[in-house]
This record gives structure tokens, C-alpha cells and sequence, in this order.
């Protein structure tokens, strides 16, 4: 079965890598154009085309995928189905429409939950103790495709968004050789979403960053740790603004108000959360600083309480 791969980041990177180690017959590699980054503004190349290169498959960047460009690579490398990964773009019906094995798409939670651009992110956030990762043939709507197949992962407690993706990825490359396997043998299901229990996971942004106190102390742990690798969860405390990396629940119980600072020492900031909850923040970087441990922090700059 002849196929194009599409996608951008090292998640996508995973999937691309284990396509080629497993011998898939691949026309084509599509990614997103180089982008410039550090302050020298240097154009860098994705994961997806690094991997791409060193495979020597040839790799194509177009700016858009519905001026009739796109479309006509693709037809001229004749691909049976197109495998997509966290591409970034969205993909137009007339491409959707070409092979003949049509779209499948590798997604990063348990559709039809968390539709959309960040669901490994906005699970940890949410709180849940289970994600995993969904194949699914690509329609016109977002995430809205039949799916295919599924497989399942707790999520720790203190796993950060990062590393639940490093956990994801090669799941979901496993999840893509089985699933194009199967529909090259005809075997593939097709599982319609239940719409009716669809959710969104829309992009994170900076304005999410600082820390709700009011919540109670899990979900504040579950933002800190959802919020990294970025934007970071932040907190403006006696005065300080601080990204926080890493904090632990305490036993304690509190009247006081949510975000009033109860102690701080060697063992970190404790804070109150709603519902009389308490964190105590262990890692954190001020503003113009360096990331530390909270209590090596406080030993330069002592907190009242």
C-alpha cells in the first residue's frame, strides 16, 4: 500500500520513524514550512522533515493545502492512503477525497473526548485518570471521522503534559502500523462517534497561566503539571511573579483565604486552596531567575508569612 505521510512535530516524528523501520512503502512526507526561531531568527526544520531527510524520502512543505498545489503533488505521487499526525493543518475535501484508502489520523485521546488541537494537554488539566490515543478515518468535520482503534493509559498524578506526550507517541505509532495493516487485509472497523458525548480541547494560551486558588488543591496540581512544557502555570505571590514547576498536596486543613501563603521554609510555599485545601509549591523559577527548589529559593530571599 503506497502512502503519504503527513505531520509536524517530534509526536508525529514517533509515527513517521516507526513506518519507516517497519518497511511501509512511503511516497511522500508533508510537514509544515521551516519556521524561524531563537533570536537569530534561523529557519529550523520540524522533527517530522528531519526524519524525513535522513530516510531520504522526499519531503513537501506547502504554505497552503487549498490552492490546487497540494493537490496536485498529491496526485501525481499516487498514494493509496494518506497518514496524518498532528499536521497542523486542516485537510481540504478534495484531498481527503483522493486515495483510495482515504485519510486516517493518528489523535492524542479517547474520541469522541477531547476533539480538537490540545487533548493530551486539557485531559491532564481536567483532571482525568485515563487518555490514550484513537485512529480514525479523517472527514470534513474536526475529529468527527469513524474511528478505527484505541489504547488506553492511566495518567499520574504529577505526569506533566509533557510527559504524557513522550508516553503517547509511541503508542500511537504502534496504533497507526496496526491500523494500516488491517485496512490493507480489509479487516479495519469502522465505530461511528457518538457526537453526544464529544468534547473540544481548544489550544492553550498565556492567559490560562495563573493558578486558580479557588480550586480545589488536586485540580491546582493538575494545572500546574498540565500547563508544562507551556505555557507554565504562574503565580503572583507577596508581590513575586513565579512560574511553578512542581508542588505537592498537604494534609492540612485551612480557613483561611484561597492563595494566602501559610509557610514557607525549607520544605517549600504553602498555599491555601478552596474547599480549606492546601499545596505546597516545590519547584518554581521568579521572574528573570532561574528554576529551583522553592526552599532553595527562600534561602536568598526569606517570605513573612
Amino acid at each position: 500500500m503506497r502512502i503519504v505521510f503527513m505531520g509536524t512535530p517530534d509526536f508525529a516524528a514517533c509515527s513517521l520513524q516507526k513506518l519507516i523501520d517497519e518497511g511501509f512503502d512511503l511516497a511522500g512526507v508533508f510537514c509544515q514550512p521551516d519556521r524561524p526561531r531563537d533570536r537569530g531568527h534561523r529557519l529550523v526544520p520540524c522533527p517530522v522533515k528531519r526524519t524525513a531527510l535522513d530516510a531520504g524520502l522526499p519531503v513537501y512543505q506547502p504554505e497552503k493545502l487549498r490552492d490546487g498545489t497540494a493537490l496536485a503533488i498529491l496526485r501525481e505521487l499516487a498514494p493509496e492512503l494518506i497518514a496524518v499526525v498532528a499536521y497542523g493543518k486542516i485537510i481540504p475535501d478534495d484531498i481527503l477525497a483522493l486515495p483510495r484508502y482515504g485519510c486516517v489520523n493518528v489523535h492524542g485521546s479517547l474520541l469522541p473526548k477531547y476533539r480538537g488541537s490540545a487533548p493530551i494537554q486539557r485531559a491532564v488539566l481536567g483532571g482525568d485518570t485515563l487518555t490514550g490515543v484513537t485512529t480514525m478515518y479523517l472527514s470534513s468535520g474536526m475529529d468527527e471521522g469513524d474511528m478505527i482503534y484505541t489504547a488506553k493509559t492511566a495518567i499520574g498524578e504529577t505526569e506533566t503534559s509533557g510527559e504524557l506526550f513522550d508516553r503517547l507517541a509511541p503508542m500511537g505509532a504502534e496504533l497507526l502500523v496496526r491500523t494500516l495493516r488491517d485496512i490493507e487485509a480489509g479487516t479495519a472497523p469502522r465505530i461511528p462517534q457518538d457526537p453526544q458525548e464529544a468534547t473540544y480541547a481548544p489550544p492553550l494560551s498565556r492567559e490560562e497561566s495563573p493558578i486558580d486558588w479557588t480550586r480545589p488543591a488536586r485540580l491546582v496540581l493538575k494545572h500546574i503539571y498540565g500547563m508544562q512544557p507551556w505555557p507554565c502555570a504562574t503565580a503572583e505571590i507577596k508581590g513575586t511573579l513565579f512560574k511553578v514547576f512542581a508542588a505537592e498536596r498537604t494534609d492540612e486543613e485551612t480557613d483561611k483565604e484561597p492563595g494566602t501563603v501559610l509557610r514557607a521554609g525549607k520544605e517549600g510555599i504553602e498555599v491555601a486552596c478552596g474547599g480549606g485545601e492546601s499545596v505546597r509549591i516545590t519547584e518554581l523559577q521568579a521572574a528573570g531567575g532561574r528554576r529551583m527548589g522553592a526552599g532553595a529559593y527562600l534561602l536568598g530571599h526569606p517570605m513573612e508569612v
